[in-house]
């Protein structure tokens, strides 16, 4: 889950990383009262969870009053990348000697906290890396240890600074604490008498740790569209995307194969919707539910690799969803293992021919 830039400040502030003051505003006057309190000239920049906001206007300068009612009434009415504009930082402009670029992501090969470092900030550090490695320090914590005084000397000797000590404390402790993917200060920038400050703040917490971040509970509820909220709610995986052939299917491999076999024959997946192992009949009937009231969706494509889920109980929850809920979308099915021909009976019975192969399968959810 990424958080908002306003709530990373937050955060950066309760852990005493220096931030330009700031504050939050979703409309005008809101704006204009945090302005006169800090002082102009001032940045706004639009809250969203997508990337790319200052190439979408998404981010202005104002230096006085009739500049910031302009600005931000542009920015509150923008949508980047689908994402409606609703609030903004207002936030003391900075001038920035020098930028630089720190975080701590999970490299999840490594199974280990990777602390990233670059004189290069403001810049995407993948590409920073990738055109010249060397501009990219990498340094591996043992979570078994923590953050050690030696790493942070590697860092200070490699970016040419000497006070970094506490800031790239709080940036480790952050990460541990709220069960980060990432922890990202973007740029660091060092001003003209020397200090710091986090310019842009970047959290993005592990999907599967949000139930110990109670902090964002209400907000993870708030943010779930209709489907997500019964998937949440039944105990299976559902992500939304942009097509129109729904898919459902069990084990999280076996559920994106699906999705890359439909996009191989032309078609496009309308989600990810994973009933996990073992998924009873009453799963199966409300994920096939969802499918069929989604308007979006045009065929299903069903892919069952029966070991612990048993492929009678999937037949029984497709009957169950089909029986409850008219509907002209195509269904098909592929489904091998464990009580494969009890459930191609069932289905064959009320006019669902089952495939063998997933290729097959999905060539025809495509094709119809």
């Amino acid at each position: 889950m990424k958080l908002y830039e306003y709530e990373a400040r937050q955060i950066f502030e309760e852990f005493k990383i220096p931030v330009p003051k700031w504050g939050l505003a979703s409309n005008v006057n809101e704006a204009l009262k945090i302005a006169e309190e800090i002082s102009f000239p001032v940045v706004v920049k639009a809250q969203v969870l997508v990337g790319g906001r200052g190439k979408a206007g998404g981010i202005k300068f104002a230096n006085n009053r009739e500049e910031l009612i302009k600005v931000t009434n542009n920015i509150l009415n923008l949508t980047i990348k689908g994402e409606k504009v609703s609030k903004v930082i207002i936030s003391k402009y900075i001038e920035i000697k020098q930028e630089l670029y720190l975080s701590v992501i999970m490299d999840r090969s490594a199974r280990k906290p990777l602390i990233l470092a670059s004189k290069e900030g403001g810049m995407d550090i993948e590409q920073i890396a990738k055109e010249d490695p060397r501009k990219v320090l990498r340094i591996y914590v043992n979570p078994l240890i923590g953050l050690q005084d030696f790493i942070i000397r590697k860092i200070e000797k490699f970016l040419e600074i000497k006070n970094l000590k506490d800031i790239v404390n709080s940036l480790y402790e952050i990460f541990v604490k709220y069960d980060c993917e990432l922890a990202e200060i973007n740029p660091l920038g060092i001003t003209y008498n020397g200090e710091l400050y986090a310019v842009d703040a970047k959290i993005i917490i592990d999907d599967s740790a949000l139930y110990r971040q109670k902090r964002f509970g209400e907000r993870i509820e708030r943010e779930l569209n209709e489907y997500e909220m019964i998937a949440r709610e039944s105990g299976f995986s559902y992500v939304e995307h942009d097509g129109d052939i729904g898919i459902i299917s069990n084990g999280a491999g076996l559920t994106m194969s699906t999705m890359d076999l439909v996009q191989y024959y032309g078609g496009r997946p309308a989600n990810f919707l994973d009933i996990g192992g073992g998924a009873s009949s009453e799963v199966v009937y409300k994920a096939l539910r969802i499918q069929l009231k989604h308007p979006r969706t045009k065929s299903i494509f069903i892919n069952i690799l029966g070991g612990i889920t048993r492929c009678d109980e999937v037949a029984q929850g497709i009957i169950k969803a089909l029986n409850e809920v008219k509907t002209s979308k195509k269904i098909v099915v592929r489904m091998k293992g464990t009580n494969e021909e009890e459930g191609k009976k069932m289905l064959n019975e009320i006019g669902i021919y089952t495939y063998d192969e997933m290729d097959e399968a999905a060539q025809e959810a495509v094709k119809i």
